[in-house]
């Protein structure tokens, strides 16, 4: 008859071999976290530009404990906003977020992603990732057209070369 420790040992290969799949075939992730000062006066992504491979997973954390936030793709079914991700990628719309929860979101499409806080836009809390590179098949470039985005928010996206540069550009005064 097996001991206790032999049962575990079975069992925890098991699991392991169940869910070690998963753990292979995931593509890679990233986080991005939503923050802001203690009394809410500034607020924004970190980083606030991030150059990722095709296949990327993105997670949004609010680590903001005084807000709500959202990360909001902009896009016309969302809020009629304009069109500033490439054509054929899903929209996303994480909803409100409150302090420590998270929303991930898959980006498979080569291009620029631009996306934003939906109660802080006009605050310049948004970002930009850039899937992939000039050149990739079916890449996509960054929006030419302002449309209805505030300057603070036009402001607010780091360039696509600072982007590929770096790989990873933080907000002013963020490490």
């Amino acid at each position: 008859m097996p001991n206790r420790r032999q049962v575990l040992a079975v069992g925890g290969g098991g699991v392991v071999a169940l869910i070690g799949p998963a753990f292979v075939l995931a593509g890679p992730l990233e986080e991005i976290r939503m923050q802001g000062t203690s009394r809410g006066e500034h607020v924004w992504f970190a980083p606030v530009g991030l150059a990722v491979a095709a296949g990327t997973t993105l997670r949004f954390v609010n680590l903001d404990p005084g807000n709500s936030h959202t990360s909001t793709c902009y896009h016309p079914t969302l809020f009629d906003r304009p069109h500033r991700i490439p054509a054929g990628a899903t929209p996303w719309d994480s909803d409100f977020l409150l302090p420590n929860d998270s929303f991930e979101v898959l980006l498979t499409l080569p291009g620029v992603y631009d996306f934003y806080c939906l109660p802080h836009e006009h605050a310049g809390m948004v970002g930009r990732i850039v899937v992939g590179k000039p050149g990739d098949a079916g890449w996509q470039g960054a929006a030419a057209e302002a449309g209805d985005l505030p300057a603070v928010a036009l402001d607010g996206f780091p360039s696509v070369e600072a982007i590929l540069k770096a790989g990873r550009v933080m907000p002013p005064g963020q490490p």
